[in-house]
C-alpha cells in the first residue's frame, strides 16, 4: 500500500496494510547467512545429518527469517516524500515454527503505530511471517523503522 502522506499513514493505524510476494528459502541461502554469522549449527547447514534430525531436514536460521523483515516491509507498504528510512529495532521477536530449507514464507503487515520524530516519523508495524503449508507462523516481530522527508 502506498500512502501519499504521513496523516494518511496515521489513518491506517490498525490495519492490515498487506501481505508480501512468497519468498523461497534456499540451501545456498542458508549457507550463505551461516557464513556471514558464524553460525555453522548442523541443523541448518548439514542436510545429511538434518536428515536424520529433529526436522527431517536443513531449517531456516531464525534470524535470517528475520533478516527478511525490510524486504517485506518495503514489498508492501511506501510513503510517498520520504528520503530515507531506516531500521530502528523490533520488539517482542518469536519463532514459533522452524523453516525448513525449500519452503516458501510471507509477510502479513499490521501498522500498529506511528508516532512523529525529528524529521519524520517513527513507525511500527506487526510482521507475522506464515510458511506456505504450515499450521502456525514461523515468526511474529514488531518493526520499529523511522522514515524521514
Amino acid at each position: 500500500m502506498i500512502f501519499a502522506t504521513f496523516d494518511a499513514l496515521r489513518a491506517a493505524v490498525g490495519t492490515e496494510v498487506g501481505v508480501s510476494e512468497w519468498i523461497r528459502i534456499e540451501q545456498e541461502q542458508v549457507d550463505q547467512f551461516a557464513s556471514a554469522t558464524g553460525d555453522y549449527q548442523w541443523i541448518h547447514t548439514d542436510p545429511e545429518r538434518a536428515a536424520a534430525g529433529p526436522f527431517g531436514t536443513t531449517i531456516a536460521h531464525g534470524f535470517l527469517t528475520l533478516s527478511l523483515l525490510p524486504v517485506i516491509g518495503d514489498s508492501v507498504l511506501a510513503v510517498e516524500g520520504t528520503r530515507m528510512g531506516v531500521n530502528y529495532g523490533t520488539n517482542k521477536v518469536r519463532f514459533p515454527a522452524p523453516v525448513p530449507v525449500g519452503s516458501r514464507v510471507r509477510g502479513h503487515v499490521e501498522l500498529i503505530e506511528v508516532t512523529d520524530v525529528a524529521g519524520g516519523v517513527q513507525m511500527v508495524t506487526k510482521v507475522t511471517i506464515e510458511r506456505e503449508g504450515g499450521d502456525k507462523p514461523v515468526c511474529v516481530a514488531e518493526s520499529v523503522s523511522r522514515l524521514f522527508v
